[in-house]
């Protein structure tokens, strides 16, 4: 096991990633806690999923954060339409300086430090898929040759609630491939009427931080070092476990509404997560709360809850805090 952290050396990182948060807070109203599980998955190195209505400023977030973490940004608006070529790339007939015509490759999008994919759920299935490769291995492959992506590289992707017009669902293995889901909400009543009074047309104001490259590079550095218990680590596996209906550990929310549990992908997500939400907060280790405070966005799209649970108006969120609950209760047993 390697030195735990000092203050010493978490508080200059701490202070310059509250002043991001802080800068989020001012360019976009109304959501600290949503801006602060989003840093908590940028830091994570995680793909992240917001999910709301239209109009409710999933696209303004994402572009405000690129803009703050001074990163290479590109958006892809998902369309019907959309092919995995335009996403991806695709190989292009062009003169060479010799007279010969060679096929050669054009860089898409993806090929990007922030990948905005807009409204992800409105473009086919195969569309979506070109993406699979890209958000877990961070390369592209087409015509036999792999191209690895930009460090770091993250999808920040929105979605329109899935009973919306024009939507395909999102495939199990690419939505296990995002850290967290996160619902957008409409913003309050006082959150509208200071929009309405100091922004005209609702146009934020200019970001007057970036968090640069380097700096990223050093709270990574640091993240790698937060120390995760041992009783810690138990209790993620403990938590990811009881997801799964046939565990004998699984409480009866789990049993009852539950097809299908999460991956161990979450409960790797779980644990880096746990361990940025720690490193927020300048502690050098991270603890049952912050595996509490992030689980409910790491589980929430990774459990595939029955149609019984629909029908009953049963949703992820209630099964996760009563799986945390009975967790907890089953340790204080032991």
């Amino acid at each position: 096991m390697s030195e735990l952290l000092t203050a010493e050396q978490i508080q200059p990182v701490k202070e310059k990633i509250d002043r991001l948060q802080d800068e989020l807070n001012r360019v976009l109203l109304g959501r600290p806690e949503l801006h602060k599980l989003v840093l908590i998955g940028i830091f994570s190195r995680g793909h992240i999923l917001l999910e709301g209505v239209p109009g409710v400023g999933k696209t303004a977030l994402i572009q405000a954060l690129g803009t703050l973490l001074g990163l290479k940004f590109n958006r892809v608006q998902f369309t019907p339409d959309l092919m995995p070529g335009d996403i991806t790339g695709s190989h292009l007939l062009q003169d060479t300086p010799s007279g010969k015509r060679e096929m050669v490759f054009q860089e898409g999008p993806v090929f990007t430090n922030i990948l905005l994919a807009d409204e992800i759920n409105r473009a086919s299935p195969k569309t979506q898929s070109a993406l699979l490769e890209a958000m877990q291995e961070r390369r592209v492959t087409a015509f036999g040759q792999t191209r690895p992506l930009p460090e770091p590289f993250f999808v920040l992707a929105s979605q329109n609630p899935i009973e919306l017009e024009g939507t395909y669902p999102l495939p199990e293995a690419q939505l296990d491939r995002f850290l967290f889901k996160l619902h957008v909400a409409s913003p309050s009543a006082q959150t509208l009427e200071e929009i309405i009074t100091s922004r005209r047309h609702g146009v934020p104001p200019t970001a007057e931080f970036i968090f640069s490259s380097s700096e990223l590079e050093k709270a990574f550095a640091l993240l790698r070092n937060v120390f995760l218990p041992p009783a810690v680590a138990k209790y993620i596996s403990q938590v990811v476990a009881a997801t799964h209906p046939d565990s004998p550990d699984a409480p009866e929310l789990v049993k009852q509404y539950v097809t299908f549990g999460a991956s161990p992908r979450a409960a790797i997500g779980i644990a880096e997560s746990a361990r940025a939400a720690a490193l927020l907060d300048g502690r050098p280790a991270c603890g049952f709360q912050d595996v509490k405070y992030v689980a409910p966005a790491a589980l929430n799209h990774r459990m595939i809850l029955s149609y019984k649970a629909k029908l009953d108006g049963v949703d992820a969120d209630a099964i996760i805090q009563n799986l945390l609950d009975c967790v907890d209760k089953t340790i204080l047993e032991d």
